[in-house]
């Protein structure tokens, strides 16, 4: 960083965002033309930028010998040493010399090929305070296990009650966006785990909000329904090491296929849902609503609004999705699998909570939530892990995050149209064991919206490559 000096600029944190004041007054626009994002703010007659683009702005600076005062960073190379030697695998190793350049970008690996380890690795040798953030309160207790484990230090955790700041500290994303304002430049780099949520409307402000220079994305599906992966390149940097589950089972993961299940709705439930579909999709033809357009839904979102027939209309979209996915079919299909997989460990996904309940009195297995308890759901998850539940109905909360190495056999009763959420649930089951063998079994109502729905889904290559069985 250069001395101050006769016509310097003095760079300032300002509850996320940069201050930059130039000591004679006035920016010559030679200078300004080479700092990007930079804007007057007459509210406190100085320029402003977001604090995210502090990286490059220094860059610059020093880059044309503009002499500056920093100001806005409040946080120092820092030691890490680990106190457990850690072997990474070839693929770990690739990836850790593919971002390590830059220092910046996201790294796609499936769940279960060690995306915190590789974290720890990089941590270790940027060496500089770091804030990880992570989606919920199970992954914020995992990471933080971890990474004492391995560095011999007391971690800081932030959410879930807790709020201790330390030089590595564990945050949910809902936390972060809370207190990036004090935070954003306390730490030189960010972990965002999971970080396909960050391209959120409120996500994001945590890392707008924040000048640490060196930033890691890490996740299994960077791709978004709605198209806004162009934002996570922007704010943590590029695509720049990806592997895949079909690249890597057998070996790193357990090898696994994927069934389809057809299941035939009863003719009771079948004239249902042919009537509620019809009034669903005659109300799609009728006002012309393109739902394969990247904004149909919302149009039609916006149409049903507008009148009692498309009140109607939604109400009907949402009868004939639950008769799919709640077909009494499917009961007898569950009872068929868990008896076809004694003595495996099953996990039973759910799109919806009611259906997870059902099945859980039906059935008589313990069911977790979103409103499960945290207390609860630890002694769920370890008696999971135990042998003593050797079978788990969850809707959501397993999806993504949660670490049960233990299961091998998972039943997708019902879900969402999204790719990433199937891929997620696959990779529940995929952490390797000794002679595991996974099998992801997807019941599939014949005759309704989710057979298209599976079909579109099977395009991804984790489905296309796997052993999977062909759908009816």
């Amino acid at each position: 960083m250069a001395s101050p000096t006769s016509g310097s600029i003095f760079l300032n944190f300002d509850r996320g965002t940069l201050l930059l004041r130039c000591s004679e007054g006035e920016f010559p626009e030679s200078v300004l033309a080479h700092l990007k994002g930079v804007e007057w703010d007459p509210r406190v007659r100085n320029y402003r930028a977001p604090a995210w683009r502090y990286r490059d702005l220094v860059l610059a600076l020093h880059t044309r010998g503009i002499p500056f005062k920093d100001n806005a960073r409040q946080f120092a190379p820092t030691e890490f040493s680990l106190q457990k030697p850690i072997t990474p695998r070839s693929f770990q190793q690739e990836a850790l010399e593919a971002w390590l350049p830059e220092k910046h970008g996201v790294i796609s690996l499936p769940t279960g090929a060690g995306k915190t380890i590789l974290a720890l690795l990089l941590i270790a040798k940027t060496q500089r305070p770091t804030l990880i953030h992570v989606p919920t309160l199970d992954l914020m207790r995992q990471w933080q296990e971890v990474l004492e484990s391995h560095l011999g230090m007391t971690v800081g955790l932030i959410g879930g009650g807790q709020h201790e700041v330390r030089d590595i500290t564990v945050t949910t994303y809902d936390s972060a966006l809370i207190h990036v304002s004090q935070l954003g430049n306390r730490f030189g780099m960010l972990v965002f785990d999971e970080c396909h949520h960050l391209p959120g409307e409120q996500y994001q402000f945590s890392a707008l909000g924040s000048l640490a220079p060196f930033r890691l994305g890490l996740t299994a599906t960077p791709e978004r329904g709605d198209g806004r992966e162009s934002v996570l390149w922007e704010l943590v940097g590029p695509l720049c090491y990806e592997a895949h589950i079909d690249e890597l089972q057998g070996n790193t993961l357990a090898p696994y296929r994927i069934e389809t299940i057809p299941v035939k709705l009863s003719a009771k439930e079948q004239v249902e849902y042919q009537r509620f579909r019809e009034c669903y999709t005659g109300f799609l033809r009728r006002e012309r609503i393109p739902l394969n357009k990247p904004n149909g839904w919302q149009i039609f979102l916006w149409k049903c609004n507008q009148s009692a027939e498309g009140r109607e209309a939604f109400q009907a979209y949402l009868t004939q999705k639950r008769l799919a996915q709640a077909a009494t079919g499917k009961i007898d299909w569950v009872w068929t699998l868990l008896r076809r997989h004694v003595g495996d460990r099953i996990l039973i996904f759910t799109q919806d909570n009611d259906m997870a309940y059902h099945l859980g009195r039906r059935f008589f297995l313990p069911v977790l939530t979103h409103h499960t308890k945290l207390p609860e759901r630890q002694a769920l998850l370890n008696a999971f892990r135990n042998g003593s539940y050797p079978v788990l109905v969850t809707s959501k909360v397993l999806n993504e995050g949660v670490d049960v190495p233990e299961a091998n056999v998972g039943l997708i009763v019902s879900g969402s149209g999204s790719v990433r959420e199937h891929v997620q649930r696959l990779g529940r089951l995929l952490r390797g064991r000794p002679g595991k063998q996974a099998v992801l079994y997807e019941l599939v109502s014949q005759n309704t919206g989710e057979q298209s729905i599976n079909k579109r889904r099977r395009q991804h290559r984790a489905y296309e490559r796997s052993g999977a069985l062909p759908g009816a």
